[in-house]
């Protein structure tokens, strides 16, 4: 038994000196970059700010382009929407506003809309739109650049 102890006691004192390396090399790395609770390494200011700024950038994107990019619409859409020019996007959220507004989804079906004259105007003449085939339908409404 004493030398089972023995063995137990030569390996703590091996793991304190490995900690004691540890706690040394980590204390070095605090003055450069920041140590967070887990044991991982952050970066220090000027690349945790870099890193921020460039994920600030990813997160706001440009807005400019394909569903977002106001475009000439037909004229039965601009009768509704009130302009001869928009984005597919506005265009979206300006029907669904409409269609919420005169409570016009199917009660016993969310996602089936029941078309009102004005909607039939731009939904081919249809009685009842699925919620998947709006943009499809609105598709022919937006007029094709020659670019």
């Amino acid at each position: 038994m004493a030398s089972g102890l023995n063995n137990g006691t030569r390996l703590f004192r091996g793991c304190r000196t490995l900690l004691d390396s540890l706690k040394s090399t980590t204390q070095a790395y605090s003055s450069a970059a920041a140590v967070s609770p887990k044991g991982e390494l952050k970066a220090s200011g000027a690349a945790a700010t870099r890193k921020k700024s460039e994920a600030g950038e990813k997160k706001e994107g440009n807005r400019s382009g394909g569903i977002f990019k106001s475009v000439q619409v037909s004229p039965a859409l601009a009768g509704f929407l009130g302009m001869s020019e928009s984005s597919r996007s506005e265009a979206v959220k300006q029907i669904w506003s409409y269609i919420k507004l005169n409570d016009l989804q199917n009660p016993a079906n969310k996602r089936q809309i029941n078309c009102d004259e004005k909607l039939k105007a731009i939904f081919d003449g249809r009685e009842n739109v699925g919620i998947l085939e709006i943009g499809k339908l609105l598709s022919p409404h937006f007029v094709k650049s020659s670019s």
